[in-house]
């Protein structure tokens, strides 16, 4: 196979909430138009894994899920450091795009959230990494859990070999999105964006379809953690 046309890896995470008087709601966000074969689609935040993420030093500034226990998730056929990169590439773009930053201190308590961690805000394009380095921040693998692997086909491009992740948000928090990253965003409960795709509403792509439709058969967010949260490995 052509070297340009291998799937390149990504990772998405799919942001949950309860809703009220019960079930589940997922943040949706738009992307620009202008992205090849998903413009306009609504989606979860994610994107492309990079180089860096798959770094030792991020695996060292990673806590919650070791980089063997990625590579036991997600297949031997990765090295640990790579398997590890998807759950890194997934917090990374989650920040990026909502704000939202799973991350803990070195004595593991709660990355705190405002602030000077939201000068992306007003920078547009704070170093993710750099900003791990100087707060002294890790990763909080543990705050994803594994949910599911999807292929784009071989005729679109990029072709991505993405993984999603679910992960709840944090109480007291609220994506701020960045009109560089998301072109429009809304909480909804799964069954009722199925029912707005269905009109022709809320365009998507089968991936986040498929993933709406497992999460309608959930009664609340409780419930959807026990599923998945179970499965992952330390």
């Amino acid at each position: 196979m052509n070297p340009d046309r291998l799937p390149k890896p990504a990772a998405a995470v799919i942001l949950l909430r309860d809703a009220e008087p019960r079930g589940i709601e997922v943040f949706l966000c738009r992307g620009p138009r202008t992205l090849p074969h998903a413009g306009g689609s609504y989606g979860f935040p994610g994107g492309e894994v990079q180089m860096k993420d798959c770094a030792e030093s991020l695996a060292r500034r990673c806590r919650g899920l070791s980089a063997e226990g990625a590579r036991a998730i997600i297949g031997a056929h990765f090295s640990p450091r790579d398997a590890l990169g998807f759950w890194i590439a997934a917090l990374r773009e989650l920040y990026a795009a909502t704000g939202i930053l799973l991350a803990v201190t070195e004595d593991g308590a709660a990355a705190p959230m405002g602030g000077r961690f939201n000068e992306r805000a007003s920078a547009q394009s704070l170093d993710f990494y750099a900003l791990l380095e100087r707060e002294n921040l890790y990763c909080d693998a543990s705050r994803l859990a594994y949910f599911s692997h999807w292929q784009t086909p071989p005729q679109f491009s990029p072709c991505c070999d993405a993984r999603f992740f679910v992960a709840p948000l944090p109480e007291g928090h609220a994506p701020v999105v960045m009109p560089l990253e998301v072109g429009h965003s809304l909480w909804c409960a799964p069954d009722r964006a199925l029912t707005l795709f269905a009109r022709g509403e809320l365009p998507m792509l089968f991936p986040t379809f498929a993933s709406l439709r497992t999460l309608a058969d959930f009664d609340d967010l409780r419930s959807v953690l026990k599923e998945y949260q179970s499965r992952q490995l330390k």
